[in-house]
């Protein structure tokens, strides 16, 4: 069902400590940076030469997924994300399975995917993001 391991989320509170972190001590590039509004967060992409890549989740306000996160459990990891072929097979076969959705439809995400969470509930206490790899020949034709 899964793909590769597309990235890493990271929720950060200060973001020019997490760059200096991420790019400048550790050598990443970064390959992305844009603002998610419906979603209330900046996400800030970072490469390696081999691996995943970071997302940097920065909060745009104290009300916003990221930042009800940051308050209640501080910075650090906030998910890791899958990428999938077919985004819709993955959610069925999910729901098949037993495991509890956060999203029971594909949203937009960062960079255009869709996207959709796993409850960290049903595997392991880890919240998990499903990445569509590739956009569906059908919504490449509606653009």
């Amino acid at each position: 069902m899964f793909d590769h391991l597309d990235h890493v989320g990271i929720a950060v509170e200060e973001v020019d400590a997490a760059l200096t972190l991420y790019r400048d001590l550790f050598g990443m590039t970064v390959t992305h940076d844009e603002t998610v509004l419906d979603q209330g967060t900046r996400a800030i992409f970072l490469s390696a030469p081999s691996g995943p890549d970071l997302e940097l989740l920065v909060a745009l306000g104290p009300e916003t997924p990221i930042g009800k996160y940051l308050a209640k459990r501080g910075p650090g990891i906030h998910h890791i994300c899958f990428a999938v072929p077919d985004l819709n097979v993955a959610l069925a076969t999910c729901k098949a399975r037993g495991l509890q959705l956060i999203d029971e439809t594909p949203r937009i995400g960062a960079k255009g995917k869709r996207l959709a969470f796993i409850h960290p509930k049903s595997v392991g206490g880890v919240l998990i993001e499903l990445y569509e790899a590739h956009q569906p020949e059908a919504s490449l034709q509606a653009e």
